[in-house]
């Protein structure tokens, strides 16, 4: 406020000056300047009704560009396998992306079970003091040594961390 303004309070219409700028930001009116002030302060505080919206919106563009990019996406998992499964399951859906959305999300799941049972065999190999095997002598000597085999342990061990018992009952052992 400049010094050339004067407010008050008092019932009685006063006079008051202004300058060609405070004309352009101030009210004249006490009740106008006051509410006007108020919602300055207020517009600096933090809204979270403002902010979740705006958050909300953020996600909705999101998967709004997810869905678009899953348009182009071709899944590992071909489309007809996923809707094999679908249909078995008594899963119904047109939209080709949702489709495309479950397979990705397949082939996560796939993909993470696969990467655990590599960590499980090279824990065992390396556990078992090194390579574990017969020396070979020759060319294909030095691709023995850093080949990695999978067993059925190991995918039996990365499928129980997801809750999927794959282990074949004793009798059968």
């Amino acid at each position: 406020m400049s010094a050339s303004t004067t407010y008050s309070d008092s019932p009685t219409p006063q006079p008051q000056s202004y300058s060609y700028s405070d004309a352009t930001q101030h009210q004249p009116s006490t009740s106008q300047s006051t509410t006007a002030v108020a919602a300055s302060t207020s517009s600096t505080a933090p809204h979270p009704q403002t902010r979740q919206a705006a958050e909300e919106a953020r996600k909705d563009r999101t998967l709004a560009e997810f869905l678009l990019m899953l348009d182009e996406y071709e899944p590992l998992i071909p489309n007809e396998v996923t809707d094999y499964y679908l249909q078995r399951v008594g899963f119904d859906c047109e939209d080709v992306r949702l489709k495309r959305l479950l397979s990705l999300a397949a082939q996560k799941f796939v993909s993470d079970i696969a990467s655990d049972a590599y960590q499980h065999a090279r824990i065992r190999t390396n556990a078992a003091g090194g390579r574990a095997r017969a020396t070979v002598s020759g060319p294909g000597a030095a691709k023995d040594k850093t080949r990695t085999t999978l067993t059925m342990d190991d995918l039996s061990a990365a499928l129980a961390e997801y809750g999927i018992n794959a282990r074949k009952p004793e009798f059968y052992l």
